[in-house]
């Protein structure tokens, strides 16, 4: 008798499939910098926020982290990649760096809650952890660290930084709608997972 076929085995590692939604979404947080960049003070808005909460919702804890962390070290490598062509050491020991070093523990809170709901990811339960990871780890440690580096009072600092969270509100309600399409006509299996049999990329 023939041996019968091996079961399919899981990821153990990154395939080349993970690579290149890892590469796609670190262009992604390229593309929502520089030309949406409005300047506010010393941190600027931009849609940069809306990739860090995406990335993890549709990838999942570990592809979505390293999307985020991708970008950074393109950035930290000296690309100019944030607003204003900015990159290399600089952005990460200014105002910003807190903001920067918070979008890979945020991306990691959201992925490791987002993949918990897949294949039924559900657009309030992805608004709320988006708020969670995307906007409350964030400002958590963007907001003192901005304080710090510009000496100014912590009270005043979490004050001005209001002048964000509408706009980050919008941005964690539009990543959790377009979470929720995607996942309705596509999901795609968090990494170290097996495609599902009754996926196109299993046949």
């Amino acid at each position: 008798m023939p041996d019968a076929p091996a079961p399919r085995a899981r990821y153990r590692g990154l395939t080349a499939r993970d690579i290149a939604l890892i590469g796609m979404f670190a262009a992604l947080l390229a593309v929502l910098s520089m030309p949406f960049a409005i300047p506010v003070g010393p941190v600027p808005i931009t849609l940069q926020t809306l990739g860090v909460m995406l990335a993890p919702s549709l990838l999942g804890a570990k592809r979505g982290t390293l999307a985020v962390l991708t970008f950074l070290a393109l950035t930290l490598a000296g690309l100019p990649l944030l607003p204003g062509g900015r990159g290399g050491l600089a952005p990460f020991i200014g105002p910003t760096g807190g903001y920067l070093l918070a979008w890979v523990l945020g991306a990691l809170v959201i992925g490791l809650l987002a993949q918990r709901m897949v294949p039924r990811y559900r657009f309030w339960a992805g608004f709320g952890i988006n708020i969670l990871g995307g906007i409350g780890v964030v400002y958590l440690i963007g907001v003192p660290w901005s304080a710090v580096v510009l000496g100014d009072d912590m009270i005043a600092t979490a004050l001005a930084a209001y002048v964000f969270l509408p706009g980050d509100l919008v941005k964690a309600a539009l990543a959790a709608a377009i979470a929720t399409a995607v996942y309705r006509a596509y999901p795609i299996p968090p990494a170290g997972t097996k495609v599902p049999a009754s996926s196109p990329e299993a046949a």
